[in-house]
């Protein structure tokens, strides 16, 4: 940026964290503000919930973050879905319900998740997207106080955070459950951090392993996965519980309740991980979400980067199952296929079900590939029943394979459990009206247990019970930007932050992925590049579609003899309209600030 631009009006649907009180520019003047784009489907955006958390700690009274929850799935829009959602992931400053997309238009973002600075005196000074700002955004701040302390304009003092009353229950938004051999069962009991042995009717607590607040030491625990007998007694636990949060695996004792680390630096992954095995404990992992016991080893829906990896409990090791970290959809021989945030895992002797849920897919692995049974892509959703190629989900999390061969799905955003049977190759609908069901528990007496999240419980389904419903299609409703036919200039903007430099010590630090949907949009300038600039050519006899591009820039910090090393990326899904009208250039913000 090259001039002093004023930061728009926060005006949106409603406010949560604030008491009821209805923030503005000016009731904030004095304060640092860091606007937190994001939407609670996004794994990015969770990731850097994660990241701004020691910034508050840190400038707690000169920085006041603000969440604009921008959403992409309709069930987002639900104001009473996002007032769970920032319960469920811990969110501690004020929120802004931005559902009709005003203040995300008003600030030019264009994805989830983008990260906006505006200075005490109002004026936007830095914006950015994707996940790991968070030590340019440390050294930024300290400037802007230091600044701003001297002109006499910044204002310490408390934010205007206003915590919900603390909740009760035996649960709170539990996230994954498995029958244990006694038939007792394990849930991960997710926003109190810790997993419950809970007897075989889900109503009486019988254990608790790990204390009720975050790294104690779970954080937002979610899948868990029995080791086979033989296995367990090699390895000296029963469990695999995938600690989603402190990206890291952790064994499971359940006769002596010890609670061991078996996979995971607690770093988030940051750069790229090649075909062989690597040492567990030195690995950095990304959001492990599901787990599951297929093809001798354990499986990890590994959300944060769209992937799924394996892990060896006896070798201790871990490697890359399926994909390429590129967030789309995509079938094909492992592991070149393209997955976008799997979350849920149930696996057979011979097939790999998986939920596959920012592309709304019911996916399965077989004999080395990998297909897709319901989904369309990234943008596309809905709760439509039928033909499996035209069915629709919105957003699932969990999956359960069937002794008979079809599946049921947690189809989470619809607050359904649906069932796909490959025999007739049809959609239909078992049960809804249930409150973000986010797993399926079959047990091995037949009984159905539905992981029903924002309800809290676990709740039984009525046998035999199965329901047709006539529902809607949805598309992401985003501005698209519209672009000329013909050669276009695609612009990734990055600054490094201040007190970096890029970082050309393994190569180059620059690294661009450009795909589109569908392919025939793009004639020329798809594929991975060492440039954050690059020609394409769009059809134009194709009027409408998705850019995906996939921009990450390595930088190290100049100020120290061992500087650290820092990854910025981002994935973006950009809407598309081909307009001989329109301009011939399409900028994208990976990093930028005012000058």
């Amino acid at each position: 940026m090259t001039s002093r631009v004023r930061a728009p009006e926060l005006k949106g649907r409603g406010w949560l964290n604030t008491g009821g009180k209805a923030l503005t520019l000016a009731d904030l003047r004095g304060k640092i503000l860091l606007l937190d784009f994001w939407t609670f489907c996004c794994i990015n955006c969770l990731h850097v919930l994660d990241e701004l958390r020691p910034l508050e700690e840190k400038y707690g009274d000169a920085l006041v973050v603000i969440g604009v929850h921008s959403p992409k799935f309709e069930h987002e829009r639900d104001p009473k879905a996002l007032a769970a959602a920032v319960e469920r992931y811990g969110v501690h400053h004020p929120v802004l319900d931005d559902g009709d997309m005003h203040v995300w238009q008003q600030y030019a973002a264009k994805a989830w998740p983008t990260l906006a600075v505006v200075d005490p005196t109002g004026y936007l000074v830095a914006s950015m997207a994707g996940e790991g700002h968070a030590e340019g955004l440390s050294r930024l701040i300290d400037e802007l106080v230091a600044k701003h302390e001297a002109d006499g304009t910044l204002h310490r003092g408390d934010g205007p955070y206003v915590p919900p009353p603390a909740p009760d229950g035996l649960l709170r938004f539990p996230g994954k459950a498995i029958e244990l051999p006694g038939g007792n069962l394990l849930v991960s009991d997710s926003a109190r951090h810790s997993v419950v042995e809970l007897s075989a009717d889900g109503e009486s607590l019988v254990h608790r392993f790990g204390g009720e607040e975050r790294n104690q030491p779970f954080s937002e625990p979610q899948g868990l996965v029995l080791l086979p007998p033989a296995v367990a007694g090699t390895a000296g636990y029963d469990v695999v519980v995938a600690d989603t949060v402190n990206h890291q695996l952790r064994g499971l004792n359940l006769t002596s309740g010890e609670i061991t680390l078996v996979a995971g630096s607690g770093r988030p992954w940051r750069s790229s991980v090649d075909d062989h095995a690597h040492d567990a404990l030195a690995a950095d992992l990304s959001s492990p979400w599901d787990l599951a016991w297929f093809d001798g080893k354990v499986i990890i829906a590994m959300a944060g980067i769209h992937q799924l990896w394996w892990f060896d409990p006896i070798q201790r090791t871990v490697g890359v199952y399926a994909g390429t970290t590129v967030e789309a959809l995509r079938d094909g021989p492992l592991p070149d296929v393209w997955m976008a945030q799997p979350s849920g895992l149930s696996a057979t002797e011979h097939r790999l079900w998986i939920a596959d849920s920012e592309t709304s897919a019911l996916r399965w692995i077989e004999d080395g590939a990998l297909h897709t049974a319901v989904g369309q892509g990234l943008f596309d959703f809905g709760h439509v029943d039928g033909p499996a190629d035209t069915a629709l989900l919105q957003h699932p999390l969990g999956v359960a394979a069937l002794a008979d061969g079809s599946v049921l799905v947690a189809d989470t955003y619809n607050g359904a459990v649906r069932r796909y049977d490959p025999a007739s190759n049809e959609v239909s609908t078992v049960d809804s009206g249930l409150a973000e069901p986010s797993d399926i528990l079959v047990t091995s007496g037949g009984d159905v247990l539905v992981v029903e999240s924002a309800a809290h419980r676990l709740t039984r389904l009525a046998p035999g019970v199965v329901k047709t419903v006539a529902g809607e299609r949805h598309k992401t409703e985003r501005p698209p930007s519209h672009l000329a036919p013909g050669e276009v200039t695609l612009d990734v903007i990055f600054t490094p932050a201040p007190g970096q430099k890029l970082d050309s010590q393994f190569g180059s630090p620059l690294r661009l992925t450009v795909s589109a949907s569908p392919a025939e949009l793009l004639l020329d300038g798809e594929g991975t590049t060492t440039d954050l600039s690059r020609k394409l050519v769009l059809n134009p006899d194709v009027p409408k579609g998705v850019l995906q591009v996939v921009a990450q820039a390595a930088t190290c910090d100049v100020d120290a003899e061992y500087g650290a090393c820092h990854l910025t990326r981002q994935d973006w899904g950009v809407p598309i309209v081909v307009d001989p009208a329109a301009p011939n250039r399409l900028p994208l913000i990976l990093r930028g600030l005012d000058g």
